[in-house]
């Protein structure tokens, strides 16, 4: 009994590791979150079951403690399950707590690592993380500061950190954090980068500061905070343009 958990990456499938597309092949299956999984979810066999547990037309998400639940009757039934997750399974998402699920109702866990919108997301939209002129460090967060869902990051604390701070699923608190950094100590003309559908053909970034963030994008969004983020090293200079 084993439930693969496959990190599917930022979203192009082109992405994906070749151990990912190897569980997915083999899948008898296919545990997703959402319908915009579908093209990485095509790795499968035509036959394979699919089981999207987040929001889709004409259907509820389904709670956590369901998609637990459905895990491990899925994970008894005998057949090769893939759990696929956006971005690294055990990186701001639920897929460490439904591992330990499986782990004490008896149910072998295998992880396949994925690329994290972490790190994805900012290379895609040609943010270095790290460059030694600007930052040596940085910190992954996730945005989500509900209290239910277990001790909120103190934003404050991280404002005094230094480097860059890379924000997952923040997309509707962001205003709140940017306002708890400065508060802590970051400037507010502090860059930003709002990243938008990363790696996908619709990818769209938005650059600002902490004091005037970018407009609102369509999630998943990914947040840069800190120097780097006003860099676009994927953009060609300005001089290759210039006329003599």
């Amino acid at each position: 009994m084993t439930v693969t958990f496959v990190g599917a990456g930022p979203g192009d499938p082109m992405l994906l590791t070749t151990a990912a597309r190897a569980a997915l092949a083999a899948a008898q299956v296919v545990v997703y979150d959402r319908p915009s999984a579908d093209p990485i979810v095509a790795l499968a066999p035509a036959e394979a079951e699919r089981r999207c547990v987040g929001l889709a037309p004409g259907q509820r998400a389904l709670t956590q403690d369901e998609v637990n639940a459905l895990l491990v009757s899925l994970g008894r039934s005998g057949r090769a399950v893939v759990r696929l997750k956006s971005g690294d399974p055990f990186v701001a998402s639920r897929g460490g707590e439904e591992a330990q699920v499986l782990h004490h109702a008896g149910i072998d866990v295998a992880v396949v690592p994925g690329v994290s919108s972490a790190l994805g997301a900012p290379a895609a939209a040609g943010i270095p993380l790290m460059l030694r002129q600007l930052c040596v460090t940085a910190t992954i967060v996730d945005g989500n500061d509900d209290p239910e869902h277990g001790a909120p990051p103190n934003w404050e604390l991280l404002a005094q950190l230094g480097g860059t701070l890379v924000i997952l699923t923040g997309r509707g608190r962001i205003r709140r954090i940017a306002a708890r950094l400065v508060a802590g100590g970051l400037p507010d003309d502090t860059p930003v980068a709002a990243i938008s559908g990363a790696s996908r053909p619709e990818q769209r970034v938005l650059r600002g500061t902490l004091g005037a963030l970018p407009a609102p994008l369509p999630p998943p969004v990914t947040f840069v905070v800190g120097a780097v983020a006003a860099l676009d090293l994927t953009a060609a200079p300005k001089a290759l343009h210039a006329h003599p």
